[in-house]
């Protein structure tokens, strides 16, 4: 086996583990969504919505039949919707959307992307009129943000550590990131 071999194997990894996470994030959301509105996507539109995003993304249909069947059958985890709020590097604004079973290990997490980069982070949302439904739920900036200079890199490093949070769903920001171009 040659260097070509561990290049591939490397590069394997990081696709299995990005497939990985694109369907840990719909298995949640589709559980939750069938959970509380029914478990027939011609009767849930919000179901019906998200498996159509879930196949557009190439989620495979056993991962969205073993959500629904999870869901049919009353048992199960108890995933919760939690939103952090804070201000990232650069003093952009922030916001994380989660979906958690274990509220602790999920502000934890979140917390831990936010004081490793320098940024702040506010109070828990938990407002529990806001049903969980990414399709309709969209947060647009009235104001942006330049991010600039050694806060580019901060940034990049923040987006990253969310992005690896498995409870992680959303994170929104009003950021603008002004690169350097390097010639």
């Amino acid at each position: 086996m040659g260097r070509k071999f561990e290049v591939r194997k490397v590069a394997m990894a990081k696709t299995a583990g990005a497939k990985t996470k694109v369907y840990s994030k719909y298995g949640k959301e589709i559980y939750m969504v069938a959970k509380n509105g029914g478990t027939d996507p011609q009767a849930n539109l919000s179901l019906r919505r998200l498996i159509d995003k879930a196949k557009k993304d190439q989620v495979p249909s056993h991962v969205i039949d073993k959500a629904i069947d999870k869901a049919a059958g009353g048992a199960g985890e108890d995933f919760t919707p939690a939103r952090y709020e804070g201000f990232g590097p650069g003093g952009c604004m922030v916001i994380v959307d989660c979906l958690t079973d274990n509220n602790n290990r999920t502000i934890t997490d979140v917390r831990n992307c936010f004081t490793k980069t320098n940024s702040k982070i506010g109070v828990t949302d938990n407002n529990p009129e806001l049903e969980f439904d990414a399709d309709e739920i969209t947060f647009v900036p009235q104001t942006e943000t330049a991010v600039t200079g050694e806060d580019v890199a901060t940034f990049d490093k923040f987006m990253d550590m969310l992005e690896d949070c498995d409870d992680v769903q959303d994170v929104y920001h009003n950021a603008v990131v002004e690169r350097e171009d390097e010639e």
